[in-house]
């Protein structure tokens, strides 16, 4: 359980990694406007995030370039917003992904949150190589897209 910033608002959210069919994950990302291309290629990581109730309230994703890693996929599904559970869905699944290294974003839309959740923005330059080949980045997001690093975790 995660106490948000929003009072006493208290929220229980937890992951379960995705094996198989992604259709629901593809959905809930083509309802928000979000990039499914390249979901069912391999190297990727998703989870479904759920309630006490077992009921899905979004997903999210890591993918794995070398020993850093892109955060890709997060999305509260529309029941669910308003309620601080991104920032739970982003620190769960930074605690789920065997990261090592950098943990690296692209956005479009959602840099403040995720400058609020310890993210910075970085130069195209100072991205790792491994980063910058993902599909995410290397043909899929907009050149305009602005790409952040994680430098400290989500409390």
């Amino acid at each position: 359980m995660l106490c948000t910033g929003r009072g006493t608002v208290m929220t229980n959210v937890s992951l379960e990694k995705i094996a198989g069919d992604l259709n629901e994950l593809t959905q809930a990302l083509s309802n928000s406007d979000l990039p499914t291309e390249d979901v069912s290629e391999p190297g990727r990581t998703y989870f479904r995030a759920f309630g006490a109730d077992d009921t899905t309230v979004g997903y999210s994703g890591i993918e794995q370039c070398g020993p850093d890693a892109l955060l890709r996929s997060v999305v509260v599904l529309p029941d669910h917003r308003g309620k601080s559970l991104g920032k739970v869905i982003v620190a769960e699944t930074l605690k789920a992904a065997p990261i090592v290294g950098t943990v690296y974003l692209a956005t479009t839309s959602a840099a403040p949150f995720f400058a609020d959740l310890g993210f910075e923005r970085v130069q195209r330059a100072d991205v790792p190589d491994a980063i910058l080949a993902t599909r995410q980045l290397s043909g899929i997001c907009p050149a305009s897209a602005t790409i952040m690093k994680l430098t400290k975790p989500p409390t």
